[in-house]
Formats: structure tokens, C-alpha cells, sequence
């Protein structure tokens, strides 16, 4: 049986460096776009902290000819969902609309990116927006203990502040110092506009040069280097359970090593038959909810795990995870290798079953590799993930010595971090 390759999405590029992306997929009666920005929080200097995701708020207050409310019903009546997302290396603006509505989301979309009203009114509320939504992450534990472990992975570093921002780092921001940031941030090129579903190409081809065929170039902006510099943190609050994140460090996405950590994190935490599911969970008792998860970026990453347990556990608890770490890299058996490749490939082809996954996958590649990657290519570098490649992330995980171990919880759980690293290292 001949086995026939997906197509890839037609990239086209407009004349002030905007990348176009067109998936038409037959059969659907729906479409998605997403306009991404290559750029997010990792471009932030301190004192700007939090920007990008208050101007991503502050669009959609105003755009184009159109106020907030007129947004969200235009999009609406045709049927459409709008949503948008900030995050530490890119900011995307996504719409899902019914077959036909191409034209009313670029309208918008590109009147959100390019044509914001910056309102000074609508920034003072949205600051104090924004100020609430940093405050209920901060009374939510288990998102608490990851700002909590990424500042200490990343410290005094653009990727080790919260995404968020602080009240502090937001009051600064006027309107004419939020459309100079957006110039910036969303600058064409580093600008995306990807379709998946129910699209005609030369449509959307017309539509793109309408919308974004005049945006102005801006200057070149480049990320601070990333470095992992480990630290514990510890938050004691009287809960009734203690949240863990313990991270060490791993590989960017461009690093050979990238499917071979993602291939350990599955073994390792990854579903109900990982190690650290079956020892903690199902043989110890020590947590209801535990996993474990790789995170690449540019050019850094990590491993990471989470675990919620009773507090008087989570020396033990982390332990554990320090002896299933140390015992994966020294041997992964064949059976768990298959199993962890099996489910990579699985979420791998079952997330391309949605358009706006495709959509966003197709803008994000383009941005992290300037390129495409075919599916079965991925799902072949995971198939050529070797036992050998596993023991190999020892160095990276475990050479530098360095961990971080943030804990958020009552202080029967201070003890996790100096149990993790003497698990791990000693």
C-alpha cells in the first residue's frame, strides 16, 4: 500500500515580509484563521512586563471603525468565535468561522493588529482588568507554583516573569507607548496569517494584500539569551493540599534532542502507564494528579514535573520523582519506548484533526524553523527516537546540577526541594 503524504500548507509572502499560509482541507464547512505574531513576553524588558498581554486586551476594546461590543456581534452573527493568546514567543489572534466568513475575520483581524483605538478611558479599565486577573492567578495554587518555578528556573530573565505582569510594571503604559509596542511586537516580519478549512486560495491570497499588504516595517527586536539558572521557591499557605513543579534543564526546539526529551517526558509522566503515574500514583498513593511534560522554546527549555499532594508527602513524593528521573535515563525499556512513541504520534495526528490546531501548527513551525515540517516527518524523528537518545539527555538533565523546585503549600512540604535534588544528584 502506497502511503500518501498530507499536503502542506501554500506559503506566499507579501512585499513588506508577511507570510501567508493557505491549508484548504475539502470537506469541512468550517475554516479557522490565526494571525500570529512572533513575538510575545520574552521581548519585554523589565519595566514593560506584562505589555503584550495588556495591549492583546486592549484591541479588542476598540478597532478599525468598530467599538468592543461591535466586534464580538459582528463575529457572532456570522457565526464565528473570536479569541486571542499571549505567550512568551508568540501572540495569536484566532478566529473559527463558518465556510464564507473569510472576509468578515481578516476585516477584523487585521483592524485588531494593525488599527487598535488605544482609548485612554479603556486602558485605565483594562489595567484594572488585567490587575484582577493577575491577583485570581495568584489565588489559584496550582497556577501560582508554575509563575512561582518559572521565575526561579529563569530568574531576573524576560522568560522568568510572568506573562501577566504586575500592577507596578502595567501603570506606566499610555496609549501612545502601547501603539509604539504594537508596532514592534506585531511588526510584519514577523508576522503570520494562516488559514485552514473551507478556504479558496486566490481568495484568501486577495484578502491578505487588502489587509495586511500595507503594514509598515518597524524595527528588529531580538529576545534576551536565555539561560537556566535553577533556585528553589517556596510559598507557604495553609491549603489542604501542597503543589509541586520541579524543572531541570533541557533543550530548544531546534535541538536534535527535542524528540528525544518529549519521548522521556511521555515515559516519564506522560499518560496513566508512565512511571511516575505508576509508582506515585498507583503503587504509593502519595498524589492524585501528577505528570510530567517537556517545554521548548528558541533556544532553551525544560522538563518539567507537576504533582498536588498532602503536604506531610511531598518530600516523599519528590523523591520519588528524583529516582524515576535517574532510573528513565538509565534505562527505558522497549515496550515503554513504544508505548511513549505511540502516544506522541497520537496526539501528534489527533490535534491535526481540528482546523485551528493545523492553523496555529502551520504559523508556529514557519516562525520557529522559517519552514513546514510534513507530519510523517515528525512522526518518523519520533520512530528513530533510540534508547541510546534517552540516556544520552543525562548530561542535559542532570549535568549542570542545577534544579528548580517550587513548592506552594503548608510547611510540612518545605523539605521537597533538598529531598529532590539529593534524590537526583547525590
Amino acid at each position: 500500500m502506497t502511503k500518501v503524504r498530507a499536503a502542506l500548507p501554500r506559503r506566499h509572502q507579501l512585499a513588506n515580509g508577511v507570510t501567508l499560509l493557505c491549508d484548504p482541507a475539502p470537506g469541512f464547512e468550517t475554516l479557522a484563521l490565526s494571525v500570529v505574531a512572533g513575538r510575545g513576553a520574552r521581548w519585554e524588558d523589565e519595566a514593560r512586563s506584562g505589555w503584550s498581554h495588556l495591549l492583546e486586551h486592549m484591541v479588542f476594546k476598540g478597532a478599525g471603525s468598530r467599538s468592543a461590543r461591535e466586534i464580538v456581534e459582528a463575529i457572532e452573527a456570522d457565526g464565528g468565535q473570536l479569541n486571542a493568546a499571549t505567550g512568551h514567543e508568540r501572540t495569536s489572534f484566532q478566529v473559527r468561522a463558518l465556510a464564507g466568513g473569510l472576509p468578515l475575520a481578516m476585516e477584523i483581524v487585521s483592524d485588531l493588529v494593525q488599527r487598535p483605538t488605544l482609548d485612554e478611558g479603556d486602558l485605565a479599565r483594562e489595567k484594572y482588568v488585567v490587575g484582577q486577573e493577575i491577583a485570581e492567578a495568584a489565588d489559584a495554587p496550582d497556577d501560582q507554583v508554575f509563575e512561582l518555578a518559572q521565575a526561579a528556573a529563569f530568574g531576573g530573565q524576560s522568560l522568568g516573569r510572568p506573562i501577566l505582569g504586575s500592577v507596578a510594571s502595567l501603570a506606566p503604559a499610555d496609549p501612545a507607548a502601547m501603539e509604539a509596542w504594537r508596532a514592534a511586537l506585531y511588526a510584519p516580519d514577523r508576522l503570520v496569517v494562516s488559514v485552514a478549512g473551507a478556504v479558496d486560495e486566490e481568495a484568501f491570497l486577495r484578502l491578505a494584500e487588502t489587509a495586511f499588504g500595507g503594514a509598515p516595517a518597524a524595527d528588529r527586536l531580538a529576545p534576551e539569551p536565555a539561560q537556566f539558572t535553577g533556585g528553589h521557591a517556596m510559598e507557604r499557605r495553609r491549603l489542604e493540599q501542597a503543589h509541586l513543579v520541579i524543572l531541570l534543564p533541557a533543550v530548544g526546539v531546534s535541538d536534535p534532542d527535542y524528540w528525544p526529551l518529549r519521548v522521556f517526558a511521555e515515559a516519564l509522566g506522560g499518560g496513566m502507564s508512565s512511571r511516575l503515574f505508576q509508582e506515585a500514583r498507583e503503587r504509593l498513593g502519595l498524589a492524585y494528579a501528577i505528570d510530567a511534560y517537556g517545554e521548548a522554546y528558541a533556544d532553551a527549555g525544560v522538563l518539567g514535573v507537576y504533582a498536588g499532594c498532602a503536604a506531610a508527602d511531598a518530600g516523599q513524593l519528590a523523591e520519588v520523582a528524583a529516582r524515576e528521573i535517574r532510573g528513565l535515563l538509565g534505562h527505558i525499556g522497549d515496550a515503554e519506548l513504544r508505548r511513549a512513541k505511540a502516544q506522541l504520534k497520537a496526539s501528534l495526528f489527533m490535534a491535526r484533526e481540528s482546523l485551528l490546531a493545523r492553523s496555529e501548527q502551520a504559523a508556529a513551525q514557519t516562525l520557529a524553523f522559517g519552514r513546514q515540517i510534513p507530519p510523517a516527518d515528525m512522526a518518523a524523528a519520533i520512530d528513530e527516537v533510540t534508547a541510546e537518545a534517552v540516556a544520552a539527555l543525562d548530561t542535559t538533565l542532570r549535568g549542570s546540577r542545577r534544579a528548580t523546585v517550587a513548592v506552594l503549600g503548608p510547611r510540612a512540604a518545605t523539605d521537597a526541594a533538598r529531598r529532590f535534588e539529593a534524590g537526583l544528584f547525590d
